[in-house]
């Protein structure tokens, strides 16, 4: 085990690519670390992730959160308590392949509703960290949960964005929020999709340094319609070359 879990979490809004990337990540990691214990938390409950990376999903967080939150009586019980009796069904749930474990937050039954299983993720989360050298978490768009201070202790916090100006400025917003609620070691932005990679001159965009600019990866889309997972691409796409970039600029490969 390293001396501190690397814990990398991805943010940005929605449909920039951020799962994708999250996924090479997952891989590039497995990859250069085979001797590392290696966990994905897709934190989106859109659970978009675990197809990106091949997963089948038998058990969400928030269903076993829901199975022990009650006992016999019906009584809900202490937030602790459960926390104690799910940790052992947290680590059956876990899919494991390809190198690393996974886990899924669900989609909870109230709709729109997604308060106590992003406190109890974020809870979770400290719970398992230091039983694994690598985490790497695929949030949810927007900055929800950075304001519920779900990932409020990560090591490297991803902003991942396209080339526009509106995706930009919530970059902007995404970093003002994390410097007040995050506990991160360093930051970087992703710029991903890029059709003009050649007009990104600045080394800070958004108040965070570009570490890795991506243009459009066909490869990864057609990944996507075939519904092949990232371990299926090939090593010289886009996308996984631009993972590569954000690592080493980040000093984690």
């Amino acid at each position: 085990m390293a001396d501190q879990t690397v814990v990398i979490a991805l943010t940005g809004k929605g449909g920039v690519g951020k799962t994708s990337l999250s996924a090479s990540i997952v891989r590039l990691l497995t990859e250069s670390k085979p001797d590392a214990k290696i966990l994905a938390i897709d934190a989106d409950p859109a659970i978009g992730l675990s197809y990106a990376l091949g997963v089948t999903v038998h058990e969400t967080l928030d269903e076993i959160r829901r199975r022990v939150a009650e006992d016999v009586t019906g009584k809900l019980r202490d937030t602790q308590d459960i926390l104690a009796e799910a940790r052992f069904r947290l680590f059956e749930a876990m899919e494991e392949q390809n190198g690393f474990a996974f886990l899924a937050i669900g989609r909870p039954e109230a709709a729109g509703c997604y308060c106590a299983i992003n406190t109890y993720l974020r809870q979770v989360i400290d719970m398992l960290v230091k039983d694994f050298d690598y985490v790497v978490i695929d949030g949810e768009a927007g900055i929800e949960q950075i304001n519920r201070r779900v990932m409020d202790k990560v090591t490297h916090l991803i902003c991942v964005s396209d080339q526009s100006k509106k995706g930009l400025q919530i970059i902007g917003t995404i970093k003002k929020v994390a410097d007040e609620l995050v506990m991160y070691d360093k930051i970087g932005l992703i710029v991903n999709r890029a059709p003009l990679p050649e007009r990104i001159t600045e080394k800070e965009m958004g108040g965070v340094p570009v570490i890795a600019v991506i243009r459009q990866d066909d490869r990864m889309t057609e990944n996507d319609i075939e519904g092949r997972s990232v371990f299926e691409l090939p090593e010289e796409s886009g996308i996984l070359a631009g993972a590569r970039d954000a690592l080493k600029n980040l000093a984690i490969l």
